[in-house]
């Protein structure tokens, strides 16, 4: 039995019963006005809901009350993200879309306490967003290291050069900040202090939105993916978060949370997805039965289950490790549900999807676009490889330093 506190519970409740009244009706007109406007447009619906959400309470509840949040852990917050995640629409209805929410994290956590009145406190209240310009497409960027945009001092400003791509929010007119993330000292020898993140105004001469990137074919939905250059953009040295050099420890405190906010997303996403699937395979009849009939799809069903329990418990361990003993040591479980939860997500939505045959494959029901997000998230904060590369060396380090060696019998015998 997993156990959360009442105030949990009554928050999931609250959550549940907004998605009922609001979001769930909504969703057609969401998608509708994501095509219709494009990304380069603020979406009517989602401001209206906005303010609704607002009023209810149901606001900034990924952030830890010491960071002008609601005061919930990872374990508190896991449940209600995976709610939120059942619709496209709702995450940033509540102001806890990515990439706001990391962002928001970075500047509650890093900013100054200019920072976090320029930048945070717009962000919190809903009235601007923001991007994260850290991939590129010139280089590997699964290795962060091989970033090659610039930050260079000059007297009491810092000139910011790079070609970025997937940063998500660029289109939005309503992104007024960027964290960029560039090296800021190229020659340090230590590869992980050559980089720093620094806050770039989107609206700073030499910031470039390129254009709109499509996600298989979708556009703004959930994600506004954008390619943006920075050329010869001139910052005030004051907008360097936390100190130069210090742009991987920003990073891997950011991209802990943000991994079990994507997993638990994807959970209450497949959740809805196997409903989905359930409920078509009862009114569909074929070959002179309902299709829910045919053995294939009880294991499916089956297996969908099994998947989705497994990956939430994984991911609630990795919440309450990061919770209790923090994301270094909670490493290799995030590594493992970031792996584990996309490859779920994508087997059960794609089985809804042959479940409704063609029309699961336009966007009518919303699974092309789930199926979309699933299969991005395989790659976004880091692709399957490096995660498992990672999860393999804590391993074998772990092994390395057991205390108490396995039988001397069983390693004889494999040894041979």
């Amino acid at each position: 039995m997993i156990d959360f506190s009442p105030k949990v519970l009554e928050l999931r409740s609250q959550i549940e019963a907004f998605m009922d009244a609001h979001i769930y009706p909504n969703e057609q007109r969401f998608y509708r006005e994501a095509e219709e406007l494009g990304p380069w447009s603020v979406y009517p619906v989602v401001e209206e809901l906005k303010l609704l959400a607002r009023k209810e309470g149901l606001w900034n509840l990924f952030l830890p009350a010491s960071e002008h949040g609601a005061g919930l852990s990872n374990w508190d917050y896991a449940p209600l993200c995976e709610v939120m995640g059942r619709s496209h629409l709702a995450p940033e209805v509540f102001n806890c879309s990515a990439p706001d929410t990391g962002n928001m994290e970075v500047l509650a956590r890093y900013g100054t306490p200019e920072q976090q009145e320029r930048w945070l406190r717009p962000l919190l209240d809903g009235e601007i967003r923001s991007c994260f310009a850290m991939t590129e497409p010139a280089v590997a960027s699964s290795d962060a290291t091989n970033i090659e945009s610039s930050i260079r001092r000059d007297g009491d400003e810092y000139i910011v050069n790079g070609h970025k791509w997937y940063t998500t929010n660029a289109t939005d007119p309503r992104c007024r900040i960027a964290i960029f993330m560039g090296k800021s000292d190229p020659d340090h020898p230590n590869r992980h202090q050559q980089q720093s993140m620094i806050l770039v105004p989107m609206n700073t001469p030499g910031v470039k939105v390129i254009r709109p990137i499509g996600v298989f074919g979708f556009y703004g939905v959930p994600d506004r993916a954008s390619e943006v250059v920075f050329e010869n953009v001139r910052v005030p040295a004051a907008n360097m978060l936390l100190g130069e050099g210090r742009g991987f420890e920003i990073a891997q405190g950011r991209l802990g949370p943000g991994r079990i906010h994507h997993c638990m997303r994807l959970i209450g996403l497949s959740e809805r997805a196997l409903s989905m699937m359930i409920d078509r395979g009862l009114r569909r009849v074929a070959f002179g039965g309902p299709v829910i009939n045919n053995n294939v799809w009880s294991e499916r069903i089956a297996e969908s289950r099994i998947a989705i329990d497994q990956a939430r418990l994984l991911t609630l361990q990795a919440a309450h490790m990061m919770d209790t003993v923090g994301n270094k040591a909670a490493r290799s479980q995030i590594a493992m549900i970031k792996v584990a939860g996309p490859a779920m997500a994508c087997k059960v939505i794609d089985w809804a999807i042959q479940a409704h045959g063609g029309g699961g494959t336009n966007n009518d029901l919303g699974l092309a676009s789930a199926y979309a997000t699933a299969r991005l998230l395989r790659l976004a904060d880091g692709p399957d490889e490096v995660h498992r590369n990672q999860i393999a060396q804590l391993e074998i380090r772990r092994h390395q330093n057991r205390a108490t060696p396995l039988p001397s019998s069983w390693t004889e015998v494999a040894r041979r």
